[in-house]
């Protein structure tokens, strides 16, 4: 089920009445709710999948259960594993399986070897990723005594499955999620407020900015013929702002449905292109899984309280497991690899090449700011091109053309040939709105939380965001949130 559906706009309101009646009964009524609700979203994609979620649910409840009642580490190391091993094994199989053994036929072939191995065209539940780690953050945060073990089965099913946030996060704690789940929410008008407002502005980014940036980013990634390097460069411009508008969209609507049950979620971007670095970069960009693999992977294995060169390692390993999740594809790997790159002067060259100014608290030398901003957000571009991408092979064709002299020739031929002139005006536009409204509401969780501003200035801006939508909104049929594919 989509967001930016119309069976949403039905299933929402409905589940948030429901939801209401269930709160004049008791906090379990309410949480029941919540779990059909939720079983029936995941259940509108795939019915058949909802085994997965209700396995991998049912492992964690037992495993945390298990964890209290078993007093020596060395019982409960082997139980924390046991969680593990399910979880994971689940996601590598339906995830990875037929990558791995791909890549393998193919390593076997170059090397002259005839190696067989079956491919099972594994259909990937939607998903999986992000409830298989959202799970994990309770099993680990059980085994170190930071999380107590859940015995209501209602309310921690609930939990693993709570439907805004279930395909696409944000990735929540155990320690934050949780609790809310033990008290009986009353909605406020705030929260409904609060909600819509956000809703309406995720819808913006997804229906106006990233539905529009497809139309272009599509047509040129998609393209085989040898682009120049001008057309290669508007290309992954456009797919910069598709790939945040849909994903920073999803997570607005998330947070935004959340609120509407008197649920909080973490914030999960906090205007990214406007980071000075590359590090302040991923302190900004899917907030929820950058902390989530800076505490699951990074710090078990050694962070940066390590000699220089490890932690160079440690970050490069990182950012390419991280490149990983993302896809079964080396392309995936290869932009987490190159972010990490990007992460290195930072090791070896400066304690701190950061500057104390931020986007948010512009220095006098605005030229400097604009300058680092600039760069920070090319080279990120740079790395969108291998993650969008189908293969490494094309990723580097397309960097080798903005890096030859064919940059400067003029994109205009082919983009006329290819009918995005039109479309470039459109996305283009709704490129500098978001960038408007997000600069000046820049210390705010999102543009439209706007209950400081003057009345006038609060109507303005709705009517504005409103109106945007349902003039420049992509009108063909609905289209996938990329992330919906991890």
């Amino acid at each position: 089920m989509l967001f930016h559906t119309v069976i949403y706009a039905v299933f929402l309101p409905s589940v948030w009445l429901l939801y209401l009646l269930g709160g004049r009964i008791s906090l379990r009524a309410q949480n029941f709710v919540l779990l059909v609700a939720s079983y029936f979203f995941y259940g509108w994609w795939d019915w058949r999948f909802l085994g997965l979620i209700f396995i991998s649910s049912l492992v964690d409840y037992i495993v945390g259960i298990s964890l209290d009642a078993t007093p020596t580490p060395r019982a409960r190391r082997f139980v924390l594993l046991a969680s593990l091993a399910v979880n994971l094994g689940i996601l590598g199989f339906f995830k990875y399986y037929d990558f791995f053994i791909s890549s393998l036929t193919d390593a076997a072939s170059a090397a002259g070897l005839d190696v067989q191995a079956p491919v099972l065209r594994i259909i990937l539940p939607v998903g999986l990723s992000f409830y298989t780690f959202q799970a994990l953050t309770y099993t680990v945060g059980v085994y170190r005594r930071q999380v107590k073990p859940e015995r209501d089965p209602i309310a921690f099913f609930a939990y693993v499955a709570f439907f805004p946030q279930l395909v696409a996060g944000p990735i929540e704690r155990a320690g934050h999620m949780l609790p809310q789940f033990k008290h009986t929410h009353h909605i406020s008008a705030d929260d409904v407020t609060r909600g819509l407002r956000q809703i309406t502005w995720g819808l913006f980014c997804k229906l106006v900015v990233a539905d529009n940036c497809a139309i272009v980013a599509n047509r040129i990634f998609d393209s085989h013929a040898h682009l120049p390097g001008s057309v290669a460069l508007i290309g992954a411009f456009f797919f910069a702002f598709q790939i945040y508008g849909d994903f920073s969209g999803y997570s607005h609507i998330a947070l935004g449905s959340a609120r509407l049950f008197g649920f909080e979620l973490m914030q999960n971007f906090a205007t990214p292109y406007f980071s000075q670095s590359i590090p302040e970069f991923w302190r900004r960009w899917h907030i929820s899984l950058s902390t989530w693999f800076r505490d699951f992977v990074f710090i078990p294995i050694g962070g940066s309280r390590v000699g220089k060169l490890r932690y160079a390692f440690n970050i490069l390993l990182t950012f390419t497991v991280s490149g990983l999740w993302h896809g079964a594809n080396w392309t995936f790997a290869m932009w987490g690899f190159l972010n990490g790159l990007y992460y290195l002067p930072n090791i070896f060259f400066a304690k701190r090449l950061e500057s104390s100014a931020t986007a948010q608290t512009l220095t006098r030398n605005r030229f400097v700011v604009v300058a680092r901003v600039a760069l920070t957000f090319f080279l990120t571009l740079l790395a969108w091109i291998f993650f969008r991408s189908k293969t490494i092979h094309a990723a580097f064709l397309m960097v080798g053309s903005i890096f030859s002299g064919s940059i400067a020739t003029n994109p205009a031929p082919v983009l006329r040939q290819f009918g995005l002139l039109s479309a470039i005006v459109t996305a283009g536009a709704a490129i500098v709105a978001l960038n408007v409204f997000e600069f000046i509401q820049r210390d705010k969780g999102f543009a439209l939380q706007v209950e400081s501003r003057p009345l006038a200035t609060r109507w303005a801006a709705y009517a504005c965001v409103v109106g945007l939508i349902l003039c420049f909104r992509y009108t063909g049929s609905a289209l996938d949130f990329i992330y919906f594919q991890f």
